[in-house]
Protein backbone atom coordinates (compact mmCIF):
# COMPACT_ATOMS: atom_id res chain seq x y z
CA UNK A 1 0.00 0.00 0.00
CA UNK A 2 2.92 2.36 0.67
CA UNK A 3 4.22 2.39 -2.97
CA UNK A 4 7.73 1.53 -1.71
CA UNK A 5 7.65 4.48 0.71
CA UNK A 6 9.45 4.19 4.00
CA UNK A 7 7.46 4.81 7.20
CA UNK A 8 9.74 7.78 7.93
CA UNK A 9 8.91 9.33 4.55
CA UNK A 10 5.18 8.98 5.19
CA UNK A 11 5.60 10.46 8.67
CA UNK A 12 7.43 13.49 7.21
CA UNK A 13 4.75 14.05 4.54
CA UNK A 14 1.66 13.51 6.67
CA UNK A 15 2.96 14.91 10.01
CA UNK A 16 1.45 11.79 11.64
CA UNK A 17 3.60 10.00 14.19
CA UNK A 18 5.12 6.70 13.14
CA UNK A 19 3.41 4.77 15.93
CA UNK A 20 0.00 5.93 14.66
CA UNK A 21 0.93 5.02 11.06
CA UNK A 22 1.89 1.50 12.13
CA UNK A 23 -1.36 1.22 14.08
CA UNK A 24 -3.29 2.23 10.93
CA UNK A 25 -1.51 -0.35 8.76
CA UNK A 26 -2.03 -3.10 11.38
CA UNK A 27 -5.66 -2.03 12.08
CA UNK A 28 -4.86 -1.60 15.78
CA UNK A 29 -7.67 0.91 16.31
CA UNK A 30 -7.49 0.80 20.10
CA UNK A 31 -3.99 2.35 19.93
CA UNK A 32 -5.36 5.44 18.14
CA UNK A 33 -6.85 8.52 19.90
CA UNK A 34 -10.46 8.18 18.70
CA UNK A 35 -12.78 7.74 15.69
CA UNK A 36 -12.44 11.36 14.54
CA UNK A 37 -8.64 11.18 14.59
CA UNK A 38 -8.70 7.79 12.83
CA UNK A 39 -10.77 9.18 9.95
CA UNK A 40 -8.43 12.17 9.59
CA UNK A 41 -5.35 9.93 9.68
CA UNK A 42 -6.88 7.58 7.06
CA UNK A 43 -7.63 10.42 4.62
CA UNK A 44 -4.13 11.91 4.94
CA UNK A 45 -2.43 8.51 4.69
CA UNK A 46 -4.46 7.52 1.63
CA UNK A 47 -3.63 10.73 -0.25
CA UNK A 48 0.11 10.16 0.27
CA UNK A 49 0.19 6.49 -0.70
CA UNK A 50 -2.19 6.96 -3.65
CA UNK A 51 -5.32 5.19 -2.37
CA UNK A 52 -8.90 6.47 -2.59
CA UNK A 53 -9.48 8.17 0.82
CA UNK A 54 -13.24 7.74 0.57
CA UNK A 55 -13.02 3.96 0.29
CA UNK A 56 -10.71 3.67 3.34
CA UNK A 57 -12.87 5.89 5.51
CA UNK A 58 -16.11 4.14 4.48
CA UNK A 59 -14.58 0.70 5.16
CA UNK A 60 -13.47 1.83 8.63
CA UNK A 61 -16.83 3.48 9.35
CA UNK A 62 -18.75 0.34 8.32
CA UNK A 63 -16.56 -2.13 10.24
CA UNK A 64 -15.35 -0.30 13.34
CA UNK A 65 -16.93 3.11 13.93
CA UNK A 66 -19.82 2.61 16.39
CA UNK A 67 -20.46 6.31 16.98
CA UNK A 68 -20.37 8.24 20.22
CA UNK A 69 -23.16 9.65 22.33
CA UNK A 70 -22.76 13.02 23.88
CA UNK A 71 -24.25 13.48 27.29
CA UNK A 72 -26.54 16.50 27.20
CA UNK A 73 -26.74 18.65 30.23
CA UNK A 74 -30.38 18.39 31.17
CA UNK A 75 -30.16 21.31 33.50
CA UNK A 76 -29.02 23.60 30.66
CA UNK A 77 -32.39 23.12 28.87
CA UNK A 78 -34.56 23.78 31.89
CA UNK A 79 -36.34 27.12 31.66
CA UNK A 80 -35.46 29.56 34.37
CA UNK A 81 -38.19 29.95 36.96
CA UNK A 82 -38.97 33.59 37.55
CA UNK A 83 -39.88 34.54 41.06
CA UNK A 84 -41.95 37.64 41.59
CA UNK A 85 -41.13 39.68 44.67
CA UNK A 86 -43.87 39.62 47.33
CA UNK A 87 -46.26 42.49 47.15
CA UNK A 88 -45.99 44.97 50.00
CA UNK A 89 -48.82 44.80 52.52
CA UNK A 90 -51.38 47.54 52.10
CA UNK A 91 -51.53 50.00 54.90
CA UNK A 92 -54.93 49.85 56.60
CA UNK A 93 -56.59 52.38 58.87
CA UNK A 94 -54.98 52.71 62.33
CA UNK A 95 -56.57 50.70 65.13
CA UNK A 96 -58.25 52.12 68.19
CA UNK A 97 -55.21 51.38 70.34
CA UNK A 98 -52.95 53.41 68.05
CA UNK A 99 -55.38 56.35 68.12
CA UNK A 100 -55.48 56.27 71.91
CA UNK A 101 -51.67 56.22 72.20
CA UNK A 102 -51.38 59.13 69.78
CA UNK A 103 -53.85 61.22 71.76
CA UNK A 104 -51.99 60.46 75.00
CA UNK A 105 -48.67 61.56 73.53
CA UNK A 106 -50.20 64.76 72.19
CA UNK A 107 -51.70 65.56 75.63
CA UNK A 108 -48.37 65.04 77.42
CA UNK A 109 -46.58 67.26 74.91
CA UNK A 110 -49.21 69.96 75.35
CA UNK A 111 -48.81 69.92 79.15
CA UNK A 112 -45.02 70.17 78.87
CA UNK A 113 -45.26 73.17 76.55
CA UNK A 114 -47.83 74.77 78.82
CA UNK A 115 -45.48 74.39 81.79
CA UNK A 116 -42.52 75.83 79.90
CA UNK A 117 -44.18 78.79 78.22
CA UNK A 118 -47.40 79.32 80.17
CA UNK A 119 -45.95 81.16 83.24
CA UNK A 120 -47.81 84.21 84.56
CA UNK A 121 -46.68 87.77 83.87
CA UNK A 122 -46.26 88.31 87.64
CA UNK A 123 -43.33 85.86 87.86
CA UNK A 124 -40.33 87.57 89.48
CA UNK A 125 -37.53 88.58 87.16
CA UNK A 126 -35.04 86.53 89.19
CA UNK A 127 -37.05 83.35 88.67
CA UNK A 128 -37.31 84.05 84.94
CA UNK A 129 -33.56 84.57 84.69
CA UNK A 130 -32.92 81.33 86.56
CA UNK A 131 -35.25 79.47 84.24
CA UNK A 132 -33.61 80.95 81.14
CA UNK A 133 -30.12 80.06 82.41
CA UNK A 134 -31.25 76.50 83.10
CA UNK A 135 -32.57 76.16 79.55
CA UNK A 136 -29.32 77.50 78.14
CA UNK A 137 -27.19 75.20 80.27
CA UNK A 138 -29.07 72.05 79.35
CA UNK A 139 -29.38 72.83 75.64
CA UNK A 140 -29.97 70.11 72.99
CA UNK A 141 -28.45 66.77 73.70
CA UNK A 142 -25.22 66.11 71.87
CA UNK A 143 -25.49 63.55 69.12
CA UNK A 144 -23.45 60.39 69.68
CA UNK A 145 -20.48 59.98 67.42
CA UNK A 146 -20.73 57.35 64.74
CA UNK A 147 -18.46 54.42 65.07
CA UNK A 148 -15.95 54.13 62.24
CA UNK A 149 -16.81 51.53 59.68
CA UNK A 150 -14.53 48.52 59.63
CA UNK A 151 -12.23 48.44 56.64
CA UNK A 152 -12.91 45.86 54.02
CA UNK A 153 -10.17 43.30 53.61
CA UNK A 154 -8.04 43.72 50.53
CA UNK A 155 -9.03 41.44 47.63
CA UNK A 156 -7.04 38.26 47.33
CA UNK A 157 -4.23 38.44 44.76
CA UNK A 158 -4.80 36.82 41.40
CA UNK A 159 -3.62 33.20 41.27
CA UNK A 160 -0.14 32.69 39.88
CA UNK A 161 0.49 30.00 37.32
CA UNK A 162 -1.94 27.51 35.79
CA UNK A 163 -3.52 24.56 37.61
CA UNK A 164 -5.69 22.38 35.35
CA UNK A 165 -7.91 19.55 36.63
CA UNK A 166 -9.33 17.17 34.00
CA UNK A 167 -12.05 14.70 35.09
CA UNK A 168 -13.45 12.67 32.12
CA UNK A 169 -16.77 10.82 32.25
CA UNK A 170 -15.34 8.13 29.96
CA UNK A 171 -11.71 7.28 29.04
CA UNK A 172 -10.52 10.21 26.91
CA UNK A 173 -7.39 10.86 24.84
CA UNK A 174 -5.50 13.98 25.93
CA UNK A 175 -2.32 15.76 24.83
CA UNK A 176 -0.77 18.74 26.68
CA UNK A 177 2.11 21.11 26.02
CA UNK A 178 3.17 24.52 27.35
CA UNK A 179 2.87 26.49 24.12
CA UNK A 180 2.93 26.15 20.36
CA UNK A 181 6.16 24.47 19.26
CA UNK A 182 7.07 23.24 22.77
CA UNK A 183 7.59 19.65 23.86
CA UNK A 184 4.62 17.54 24.86
CA UNK A 185 4.31 17.22 28.66
CA UNK A 186 1.62 14.51 28.54
CA UNK A 187 0.01 12.31 25.90
CA UNK A 188 -2.24 9.34 26.54
CA UNK A 189 -5.67 8.20 27.68
CA UNK A 190 -7.09 9.67 30.91
CA UNK A 191 -9.49 7.40 32.76
CA UNK A 192 -9.83 9.33 36.04
CA UNK A 193 -9.31 12.85 37.35
CA UNK A 194 -5.81 14.26 36.68
CA UNK A 195 -4.21 17.57 37.66
CA UNK A 196 -1.55 19.40 35.63
CA UNK A 197 0.37 22.53 36.65
CA UNK A 198 2.63 25.05 34.94
CA UNK A 199 4.03 28.45 35.89
CA UNK A 200 2.64 30.34 32.89
CA UNK A 201 0.61 28.35 30.37
CA UNK A 202 -0.88 25.00 29.34
CA UNK A 203 -2.48 23.86 26.08
CA UNK A 204 -4.71 20.79 26.00
CA UNK A 205 -6.15 18.71 23.15
CA UNK A 206 -9.06 16.39 24.07
CA UNK A 207 -10.40 13.57 21.89
CA UNK A 208 -13.80 13.69 23.61
CA UNK A 209 -15.81 16.47 25.24
CA UNK A 210 -17.44 14.46 28.02
CA UNK A 211 -14.94 16.04 30.41
CA UNK A 212 -15.16 18.37 33.42
CA UNK A 213 -12.30 20.90 33.41
CA UNK A 214 -11.36 23.40 36.11
CA UNK A 215 -8.79 26.18 35.64
CA UNK A 216 -7.43 27.42 38.98
CA UNK A 217 -10.56 26.07 40.66
CA UNK A 218 -13.02 27.68 38.22
CA UNK A 219 -15.04 25.53 35.76
CA UNK A 220 -14.28 25.78 32.03
CA UNK A 221 -17.34 25.57 29.77
CA UNK A 222 -16.98 22.98 26.98
CA UNK A 223 -19.61 23.37 24.21
CA UNK A 224 -21.23 20.01 23.28
CA UNK A 225 -20.09 18.53 19.95
CA UNK A 226 -18.93 15.16 18.56
CA UNK A 227 -15.62 16.73 17.45
CA UNK A 228 -12.42 16.98 19.55
CA UNK A 229 -11.67 20.25 21.31
CA UNK A 230 -8.58 22.14 22.47
CA UNK A 231 -7.94 25.01 24.88
CA UNK A 232 -5.17 27.51 25.58
CA UNK A 233 -5.07 28.02 29.36
CA UNK A 234 -3.46 30.99 31.15
CA UNK A 235 -4.07 32.65 34.55
CA UNK A 236 -6.43 35.04 32.74
CA UNK A 237 -8.74 32.28 31.44
CA UNK A 238 -9.31 29.61 28.78
CA UNK A 239 -9.45 30.18 25.00
CA UNK A 240 -10.53 27.52 22.50
CA UNK A 241 -7.82 26.51 20.01
CA UNK A 242 -8.85 25.95 16.37
CA UNK A 243 -8.27 22.54 14.78
CA UNK A 244 -4.85 22.07 13.22
CA UNK A 245 -2.94 24.08 15.85
CA UNK A 246 -3.69 21.95 18.91
CA UNK A 247 -1.04 19.85 20.70
CA UNK A 248 -0.22 16.52 18.96
CA UNK A 249 -2.38 17.57 15.98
Amino acid sequence: MRRQLDIADIEARTKIRAKYLRALENEEWEALPGPTFVKTFLRTYAEVVGVDPHLLVEEYRTSHDTGEEIEANSSANRPAVSRRPPRPARAGPPGRGAVGVGLGVALVAFLILLGLFGGSDDEPASDRAATDSTRTATGPEARPKRKPRPRRPAPAPAPKGVTLRVAPSVPTYACLDTGEGTEVVFEGTIEGARTFKHAKRLRVNLGKRAVEMRLNGKPVRIPPSPEPVGFDLTPKGATEIPAGTRPCA
